[in-house]
């Protein structure tokens, strides 16, 4: 038997089980076409019923976790200078060094990307079908990291607010650290934004390195 480490390997599991079951109960009865009892109807509810729903619940939930991971991020090809760099050892931009936390792991893109408020899942996920739709009618015949297709950007600033997850602007390590004290104010209010001064984030996305094998004065970022 496999070994279970995760919630999604676990209700995958689930849901493979709730589906032998209901199978097996189907099989049965049409192999044996028994009398239409109590019993043989409560097991026919399990198997048309309960265990079906059962295996869309478990479904669902595990294709949900799924797409918290890192190589989900990555199934789409555009995003492949983003993944690879963030999942390098060697690498020691922003995205990189926060993969290797273990707070982080798989889920770093999520972590840092996710809306941070009340129905912050919701809403992520709503961004993700707009991803989606860009990809389909954009991107989906572009070069293997996405070259020839629009350059890649946020659609709005990256909120101080994903940073404070962890970062609380608090902490005294964090705190001693001459601008952080100089412009504590301005970071917490959002007039400063982290990644102005933390700009290294994915220096291997396409944007940057179009950008760093242009000569100095030339050439300039497309924005959609």
């Amino acid at each position: 038997m496999p070994e279970i480490d995760s919630v999604e390997q676990l209700l995958k599991m689930a849901a493979l089980v709730c589906a032998a079951i209901s199978a097996a109960i189907l099989v049965w009865y049409l192999l044996r076409r028994p009398q239409l009892n109590r019993p043989v109807k409560v097991l026919l509810l399990l198997g048309l019923g309960v265990m079906p729903a059962g295996v869309a619940l478990t479904g669902n939930i595990a294709g949900y976790e799924y797409t918290l991971k890192r190589p989900f991020c990555g199934s789409c090809h555009v995003m492949g200078a983003y993944v690879r760099d963030a999942s390098n050892p060697e690498s020691n931009s922003l995205a990189a060094i926060h993969s290797r936390n273990h707070r982080f792991g798989e889920e770093s893109c999520y972590v840092c990307h996710a809306d941070y408020k009340i129905f912050g899942a919701v809403t992520t996920k709503l961004n993700g079908l707009k991803h989606l739709y860009y990809y389909v009618t954009e991107y989906a015949y572009t070069g293997p990291d996405g070259e020839g297709g629009p350059t890649i950007h946020l659609y709005k600033p990256f909120k101080n607010g994903s940073c404070e997850q962890c970062h609380s602007t608090s902490a005294p390590r964090w705190s001693k650290v001459e601008d952080h004290q100089g412009m504590l104010k301005e970071i917490r209010s959002g007039e400063m934004s982290c990644i102005d001064c933390h700009s290294n984030v994915h220096p291997t996305a396409l944007a940057h390195r179009a950008k760093a094998e242009q000569p100095a004065g030339q050439g300039k970022e497309e924005h959609k």
